[in-house]
């Protein structure tokens, strides 16, 4: 599951680092190109929001791998593709399966794991991310540059394959659990009336709305900011993968007993490295340095968020994960399309500006979400481990 998050990861941002050479070669501006990664977030959402519900009587053995069959074949049309239009295409099949598996994850990483092990399993899953971040983005920038964007796109078609085949070989069957009566996709939305299932979100969608506002338009801002070579971009951009595996690893360690502040934490931080950014971007020195920070808290905080669903829904994993993953996903997007509007029309710098006001807005929502003495001992794991079927055992 964590080559596949690596793949899916790869293919998703895979237009961060080659936006302007797919811009050129489109007829596009690099606001356009970067709907790439909109569109896929749109139809991401559309798909964690239903999938429980439409699939909630099929083996998740076989999702995951159906999924992991979209991915291979985004991969191809977009590889292939003659025209914006047919690239787009393929950008949405590879949301259908971002939505689908990323929804699915936490709920599947529940019943693989002892209760007391879910944050070291997330962090296992989300170092699939980490490694994503470190390896795909320097080497599809030098990629980009000797066989072309289109070859780039293609290398993760062999990864995404033996994703696939591995799944199906190590994956144990998963029957879907007992339906109760009112489980569906209308669940996805009556997890919002709690109040804290509702800021949470809230904040959820800040923070990512603001991270990838920057985020997709950092090759840009690199290029024309710091002015820096292909081969220094590809240095950058590595180092910040290598901070984001460490960053997931350390967050594990602090989620137990501090998940609260770590929430609260990280987006205020990269609040103030957006604002740093702003103010030194001219300088490779103290960019790479706000980078490496970046990468360390940016990373950590899915492992965090899922820590959080896996506390706070116990019960409804599944539905809670659509839900996540859809809040992710729209903020991605809305993030990606409003921080490209604003590229264009008003300059880069507007654009991180919007993205450091997002992320505080975030910190303060966690804040909001930090539940009463009382709450927070029903949020923290339970020493008694849950049962979920008279035939099963508490994680199977």
């Amino acid at each position: 599951m964590a080559l596949c998050v690596a793949v899916l990861i790869a293919s998703e941002f895979l237009p961060v680092s080659l936006l302007s050479p797919i811009a050129a070669e489109l007829g596009v501006t690099e606001g356009r190109a970067g709907q790439a990664i909109s569109v896929s977030g749109i139809f991401a959402v559309v798909t964690s929001l239903f999938v429980a519900g439409l699939t909630r009587r099929v083996d998740r053995r076989l999702v995951l791998a159906s999924f992991s069959l979209l991915l291979v074949m985004s991969g191809v049309i977009v590889t292939v593709s003659p025209n914006y239009l047919v690239l787009m295409i393929g950008r949405a099949l590879l949301g259908v399966a971002i939505g689908g598996f990323w929804s699915m994850s936490t709920a599947i990483v529940m019943r693989l794991v002892p209760e007391d092990a879910v944050p070291r399993g997330l962090a296992m899953l989300n170092a699939g991310n980490a490694i994503a971040a470190t390896i795909s983005a320097p080497l599809v920038s030098l990629l980009g540059a000797s066989i072309g964007w289109r070859g780039a796109f293609f290398a993760v078609v062999p990864m995404a394959l033996v994703a696939l085949v591995w799944q199906w070989i190590s994956l144990p069957s998963l029957p879907p659990r007992r339906a109760r009566r009112d489980e569906g996709s209308l669940t996805v939305f009556r997890l919002l009336l709690r109040r804290q299932v509702a800021i949470g979100m809230a904040s959820i969608l800040s923070f990512f709305m603001g991270q990838f506002a920057l985020f997709t338009y950092l090759r840009p801002f690199l290029e024309t900011v710091t002015a820096v070579s292909i081969s220094t971009l590809s240095l950058l951009l590595l180092l910040m993968g290598l901070a984001g595996v460490l960053g997931t690893v350390l967050v594990s360690r602090l989620l137990r007993g501090r998940l609260y502040p770590v929430l609260v934490a990280i987006p205020l931080v990269m609040a103030v490295i957006a604002l740093g950014l702003i103010a030194f971007g001219t300088s490779a020195t103290a960019t790479a340095a706000l980078l490496v920070g970046w990468g360390l808290f940016g990373t950590a905080a899915p492992v965090g968020w899922g820590t959080w669903l896996s506390r706070t829904m116990p019960e409804d994993a599944e539905a809670g994960g659509g839900l996540q993953v859809a809040t992710i996903q729209l903020a991605i997007t809305l993030g990606a399309s409003t921080g490209g509007l604003l590229f264009d029309a008003m300059g880069w710098w507007t654009t991180f500006l919007f993205a450091a006001a997002l992320l505080a807005g975030s910190s303060l929502l966690a804040v909001t979400a930090w539940p009463s003495e009382r709450r927070r001992q029903e949020a923290a794991p339970s020493p008694t481990l849950p049962h979920t079927h008279p035939a099963q055992g508490p994680w199977t």
